[in-house]
């Protein structure tokens, strides 16, 4: 008999307190990282938990309803990214409340989505902070893998700019890391990201790409 998804997820839960892991969970609590429910479980033990899964929306949805670190990440891995529409990963960042959330859905989800790279540019334009996150992490592993369009390179560089500029040392991070990658990327890249940097006064940033 087919389990439906309310079984799946039962099941899911009921198995990270078998894996939990408390030294790991208060260690977070302690640097801050905090979830209403925080069972410590690693990411590795997460990513062999979901494997038997498979890619499976239904699943995705209701284990990112549940307000637990586990099942957040345990989301993003299960999610068939061919299946997110742009508002479905737009209302997922609005539920994301922490940096390794974040990083993992980045990671394991968001840089799979058909129009990645059209997305990040528009998250990284916005003025909500957990957007401008999502979509430099999300950029700097597309930077890894493949170089951006022409046309949204200059405006990448114009908004990064600005966070350079900023108070946010978080998203001035992301920021920074996905400069890096992007120089990675050939001599015509760090050039362009050279000038821009001089242009807007930022050159005690050029020694760190």
């Amino acid at each position: 008999m087919k389990e439906t998804t309310h079984e799946k997820l039962k099941d899911i839960k009921q198995s990270f307190r078998l894996l939990m892991n408390g030294e790991v969970s208060r260690s977070m609590k302690e640097k801050g990282v905090e979830y209403k429910i925080n069972w410590g479980v690693p990411l590795p033990e997460l990513q062999q938990m979901a494997a038997p899964y498979g890619k499976d929306y239904d699943l995705a949805i209701a284990l990112w309803k549940e307000d637990i670190r586990e099942c957040k990440i345990m989301a993003s891995i299960i999610m068939p990214p061919e299946q997110m529409s742009p508002k479905l990963a737009d209302t997922w960042i609005t539920q994301i409340h922490s940096l390794e959330i974040a990083e993992i859905t980045s990671f394991c989800l968001f840089q799979y989505l058909e129009h990645a790279p059209a997305l990040a540019y528009q998250w990284i334009a916005s003025d909500n902070d957990m957007q401008q996150l999502c979509g430099y992490l999300t950029l700097s592993r597309i930077f890894m893998n493949r170089e951006p369009n022409e046309h949204g390179i200059n405006e990448f560089l114009d908004h990064t700019m600005t966070i350079l500029q900023g108070n946010n040392n978080t998203i001035k991070h992301a920021a920074i890391n996905c400069l890096r990658r992007l120089v990675n990327l050939g001599n015509d890249y760090e050039t362009m990201t050279r000038q821009a940097m001089t242009a807007m006064h930022l050159d005690n940033y050029l020694e760190i790409l």
